[in-house]
């Protein structure tokens, strides 16, 4: 039937530019990092903040090193689930982990909706009543899910143009803080107890969380011009323009608020950092930039991670049911996306909803340098020292971030370890059940197994 024809996933090649990738890449990254996670970060560090951004982008550069190399060698629309499915083939480590990926994305949707949600009320008073917040959250999520139906090159076009307003905007914002603020000396000295090396690593944790979105970049590689370079590109690109821009504005915010305000205006410290610099106007002016970035990063984390699990539900490691929906794989990914992000953004918090997406993310992360180092490494001609130095490194930032947790909200831990436990169970049993309906030419990666 033609109808059954129409289920097939088509990408187009060449249809995204290497601008408009990278635009997609800082639209997730720029959402998610400075707008809500500053002010978390104080929470966890205290007056080391600005220094745990920079401690994130050292270990960022080192991860990023894996992605690039993959990427270059075999660009996907899968992005990281194609990685892991090189490295493991079809085995529970690519499905679980894979799977791990595709949740942290989702969750960093709901992050930045319920992020907009928090910057719009300023220009309210604020939301006391704590409706607003969600429920701004969940109509985002559902103007990008309309803006995600359409083409390449809607999708591209509206990205670019919130992606250069909001960098601009940030730009303008880190500046004018920093030229404005009384002193950009920060009083290091006065961390206490948050200062320890255990706090520092989870602050840096979050900060990963903040560059995370790189990986989104991963899932254009059939799509982007000249992918086999412009990927890396894109990558590099993103990751250097975040490093400039969560620097400068990190200062700004520690130079013009006290650390206890901070930590009080956590969920929308960019605005409060505004108001002493640059009066009411600034606020209006920050929250704009920040409706624009936490759109944008919506808009860009459902275009990317519907293609990944599309992917993945097109190499049997993952379950799916049409529910009578018209259209292809990956538009019926993109509902079952979006409707996900709803549920957590209609009921989580931004401190939780952080925690479980660094926790996955940094779990996935050190499978893709494991599957290089151990699996991968000849045939994308990696140098085995710098996979292996990003594993060490995610594990020390992890190791700090789950023993700040456990000591102040050891809930959430309990949710992400049973969350994955239940991936694990869940899909060792479907990948039993389903082996008998995968195609032949599935199996081809798992020789790097022997």
């Amino acid at each position: 039937m033609s109808g059954e024809q129409d289920r097939t996933t088509r990408y187009r090649e060449g249809s995204l530019t290497l601008p408009g990738t990278v635009m997609l890449g800082t639209g997730v990254m720029i959402g998610a990092g400075i707008f809500a996670l500053t002010g978390q970060m104080a929470q966890m560090t205290g007056a080391l903040f600005p220094l745990a951004f920079v401690a994130a982008a050292v270990i960022v550069s080192f991860s990023a090193y894996s992605y690039i190399k993959i990427s270059d060698a075999y660009p996907s629309a899968g992005g990281i689930g194609m990685y892991l499915h090189k490295a493991y083939g079809n085995r529970l480590p690519t499905a679980f982990n894979a799977l791990l990926m595709y949740f942290s994305m989702v969750i960093a949707q709901s992050f930045l909706a319920r992020t907009f949600g928090a910057y719009t009320m300023q220009l309210f008073g604020g939301d006391e009543s704590g409706r607003m917040v969600p429920i701004l959250g969940v109509s985002l999520i559902l103007l990008a899910f309309i803006i995600n139906l359409l083409s390449n090159r809607m999708i591209q076009g509206v990205a670019s143009v919130l992606g250069i307003l909001k960098i601009g905007g940030i730009l303008i914002f880190g500046l004018v803080g920093v030229w404005l603020a009384d002193s950009l000396s920060i009083d290091f000295s006065e961390t206490g107890e948050t200062g320890s090396v255990g706090n520092f690593l989870g602050a840096t944790a979050l900060g990963i969380l903040a560059f995370k979105g790189f990986t989104t970049i991963t899932n254009s590689g059939s799509e982007i011009k000249d992918p086999h370079r412009n990927v890396g590109r894109a990558i590099v690109i993103s990751i250097a323009a975040c490093v400039v821009i969560y620097t400068l504005v990190g200062f700004a915010v520690a130079s013009n608020l006290s650390l206890p305000e901070i930590i009080e205006t956590r969920n929308y410290s960019l605005a409060a950092a505004a108001r002493p610099a640059l009066g009411d106007y600034g606020v209006w002016f920050t929250v704009g930039i920040a409706m624009m970035a936490t759109a944008g990063g919506i808009l860009a984390s459902i275009f990317a991670v519907s293609r990944m699990l599309a992917m993945l539900t097109e190499m049997k490691l993952v379950p799916h049911r049409h529910f009578r929906m018209p259209g292809s794989i990956q538009k019926h990914t993109l509902v079952y996306t979006v409707v996900l992000g709803l549920a957590l953004t209609a009921f989580f918090d931004l401190s939780r909803i952080a925690a479980l997406g660094i926790v996955f993310y940094l779990i996935m992360d050190i499978a893709i340098h494991w599957g290089v180092l151990r699996y991968l490494r000849e045939d994308v001609k990696a140098k085995a020292w710098v996979p292996a130095t990003a594993i060490l490194l995610d594990l020390l930032a992890l190791g700090g971030f789950v023993w700040v947790k456990l000591n102040s909200d050891p809930f959430v831990i309990g949710v992400a370890i049973v969350t994955m436990l239940v991936i694990a169970v869940a899909e060792q049993v479907f990948l039993k059940t389903s082996v008998a309906l995968r195609e032949p030419d599935v199996e081809k990666p798992e020789a790097h197994h022997h």
